[in-house]
């Protein structure tokens, strides 16, 4: 299945296809050692830059954060970023993006997440789960 401006979420081994630019592509994967096992409830795919379209820059930016027990992100910080350009856009996905709360009773984990963004102008064939 070939679908322009997907997001691929392997972390929850979710596919998300939001009505992006035409020929852009936002890919979201797990940092590597990231073992956090918290489920995104609602995930915001960033905006590719305008400046960027225009410029055919790609890049990607990885962006740590904590999630709190009523599932908030706090703490959203950019760890590396191949340019500038891509960063708040990242970090505005992260801010905006929810996961599901703890039940009562349950601790919070402490351990840090971290998510890549690939910004991507070439379409990504992406295969969909069969359910």
């Amino acid at each position: 299945m070939n679908k322009p401006a997907c997001l691929l979420l392997t972390l929850s081994a979710l596919i998300v296809c939001p009505a992006a630019g035409a020929d852009d592509v936002v890919r979201v994967v797990p940092a590597p050692g990231s073992s956090n096992d918290r489920m995104p409830l609602h995930t915001v795919v960033p905006k590719y830059p305008e400046s960027a379209r225009r410029a055919r820059l790609e890049g990607e930016v990885e962006v740590c954060f904590n999630v709190d027990h009523f599932g908030k992100t706090s703490r959203v910080a950019v760890r590396n970023s191949t340019n500038r350009v891509f960063e708040k856009p990242a970090r505005d996905a992260v801010k905006n993006s929810t996961y599901h709360p703890l039940p009562d009773g349950q601790k919070l984990s402490g351990i840090k997440t971290c998510r890549t963004f690939r910004f991507l102008l070439t379409p990504v064939a992406i295969e969909a789960p069969e359910n």
